[in-house]
């Protein structure tokens, strides 16, 4: 029995599941401090926040070398993900609310996929760390599995076919302009994860509910609606 109709749950990763961007900040800051980028004065995270949060490295690389060949953007980022995992590893922590949410979802058997635009091993270390491997039945990393990353709806339509799931019984959790704009262009309801002064932005990309963490009153009282119409179609059906 699913709820309300549901089928499945998508999880963003990088600040959707996890508190990454300290550390992506920090490995992306001290590599290109000894490159001397921006005259060797330390990028802020406001920049991260502004040209990096939600995008593949792919995009990144494009953005802050624009004219450097594939091969020294591929040494930067393999430089970059290890200094990355390595800060991880040292204090990565959940969303708020997270492993609560992913417990509501398993009871009530519904399908949960990571759907993100880092790479594969990137994002199996921070589902790791967080412990909750055994929840996810897949993870779309569309550096590696897609054509076209975020905001294209490449990565989630992927998601979905692979799930067997309907966009319309789907539910995707995301906290980047770029990761909610690839939702709602599959066709997806999304719920933004974000501090007030980011909301404006994630609504006005087309988030259907924007909420501060997983123990958000907004959340509950959404996910209480579904559960009550799942428990009335289910009485609808049994008198049928």
């Amino acid at each position: 029995m699913t709820t309300g109709g549901m089928e499945a749950v998508l999880f963003d990763i990088d600040g959707t599941m996890c508190v990454s961007d300290p550390f992506h900040h920090r490995a992306f800051s001290e590599l290109l401090q000894t490159l001397g980028y921006n005259s060797g004065v330390p990028i802020t995270p406001e920049f991260g926040m502004a040209h990096m949060a939600g995008r593949s490295n792919d995009q990144i690389g494009r953005f802050l070398f624009p004219d450097w060949p594939q091969h020294r953007l591929d040494a930067f980022f393999a430089n970059k993900e290890a200094l990355f995992a390595r800060y991880a590893a040292e204090g990565l922590r959940e969303v708020a609310g997270l492993t609560d949410l992913c417990r509501w979802a398993a009871a009530r058997g519904l399908k949960l996929a990571a759907v993100t635009n880092a790479p594969r091993a990137n994002a199996e270390l921070m589902i790791s760390i967080l412990g909750l491997s055994d929840f996810f039945q897949l993870i779309v990393a569309a550096a590696d599995d897609c054509d076209h990353p975020k905001p294209s709806p490449e990565p989630y339509l992927r998601a979905l076919s692979l799930l067997g799931a309907s966009p319309d019984h789907t539910l995707v959790f995301e906290d980047s302009v770029v990761g909610v704009k690839a939702g709602v262009a599959a066709g997806v309801p999304v719920i933004a994860v974000a501090e007030e002064a980011r909301e404006a932005k994630l609504v006005g990309a087309g988030a259907s509910l924007v909420i501060r963490d997983y123990k958000d009153d907004k959340l509950w009282a959404a996910l209480d609606k579904l559960d009550t119409a799942s428990a009335q179609a289910n009485g609808q059906l049994e008198h049928s």
